[in-house]
């Protein structure tokens, strides 16, 4: 059973930026895709970003240009850079990863962003 913590939300003004961070308790191997999701009040969980191994990122639209995802897998974490931030990026952000051998997702327990004046 993978844990994954997540650090790093709080309270930023819109253009303002973040950087959140995720390590899992376990070894995540590289193949395994490892990204961010959110949920804003009231709406379903969407896809943010993730990347397998250390290439290939994939975003949502609305990101795109503005977030950065990477991961280290010798820490067995994963990071998003988050610039430009919006109001509508206010949402609580979970940390994903998905086993490929098991198809078992995993999820942490979400951080939450909030972008106000």
């Amino acid at each position: 059973q993978v844990q994954l913590v997540e650090s790093g939300g709080g309270l930023v003004q819109p253009g303002g930026s973040l950087r959140l961070s995720c390590v899992a308790s376990d070894r995540v191997g590289s193949s395994n895709p490892m990204g961010w999701y959110r949920q804003a009040p009231g709406k379903q969980r969407e896809f943010v970003a993730s990347l397998i191994g250390g290439r290939d990122p994939r975003y949502t639209s609305s990101v795109e240009g503005r977030f950065t995802v990477s991961r280290d897998n010798a820490k067995n974490a994963v990071y998003l850079q988050m610039n430009s931030l919006k109001p509508e990026d206010t949402a609580v952000y979970f940390c994903h990863v998905r086993s490929l051998s098991s198809l078992i997702d995993y999820w942490g327990q979400g951080t939450q962003v909030t972008v106000s004046s």
